[in-house]
């Protein structure tokens, strides 16, 4: 965020001596482009840094309602039907799976927040939830069927038949862990929250015999 001259928009009528009004905005990545405090008014040679200035705690909220969170993208093994008693690969793709960072600054000061996923909740819909500390593990290329996710999966142990179409609806939640630092100050906000929806068809395994 920087102190910038006024658009055309946000003109006040000049009175008194000479000068300029001066209006705070954002922009660049990983901020937006907003009105964060009333227009000030320095006077002709006095440097916009003389204004009022926002406290590092004001440009910490400000970097936080700029910081844009991805949403879980969710995948699965088996990536079709899910059976009874055989282990569901649960991941999300990892290239979310990183901190996001956004930054509020007017002159001479600047200061971060960054958000870091913690960890990842699952509802599966059948009345179980599954807690991974990480975006999970993606079922390997050849990989045994019957073995379980190292990190993150979930074995359902009825079918998906009397539920509403037939499937579990599933919730993915993942937890973001908010800091922030500049101007010689830090501290942390309250954890954020994203999430994505899915639904598993989940169906009885049909043994064969031979006579």
């Amino acid at each position: 965020m920087s102190l910038a001259g006024p658009r055309p928009q946000d003109v006040v009528p000049a009175q008194g001596p000479g000068g300029a009004w001066y209006v705070y905005q954002c922009s660049g990545q990983g901020q937006r482009d907003a009105l964060y405090r009333a227009p000030v008014w320095i006077p002709e040679g006095q440097a916009p840094g003389g204004a009022s200035l926002p406290s590092p705690e004001e440009l910490a909220a400000q970097a936080r309602s700029q910081l844009q969170l991805p949403s879980p993208a969710i995948a699965s093994s088996p990536a079709g039907t899910q059976l009874v008693q055989l282990p569901t690969w649960l991941w999300l793709d990892r290239a979310m799976w990183q901190p996001q960072s956004a930054t509020a600054a007017v002159p001479g000061v600047s200061v971060t927040a960054t958000a870091t996923p913690t960890g990842v909740s699952w509802a599966m819909g059948d009345g179980s939830t599954v807690s991974c500390a990480g975006p999970g593990t993606p079922f390997p290329a050849h990989g045994n069927p019957r073995a379980a996710s190292p990190d993150c999966g979930h074995t359902y142990l009825r079918s998906s038949a009397g539920a509403p179409g037939e499937r579990f609806p599933a919730v993915a939640t993942v937890s973001w862990q908010i800091t922030w630092s500049g101007a010689g100050a830090s501290g942390t906000f309250p954890d954020m929250t994203t999430s994505a929806a899915a639904s598993f068809r989940v169906a009885e395994a049909q043994a064969l015999g031979t006579g």
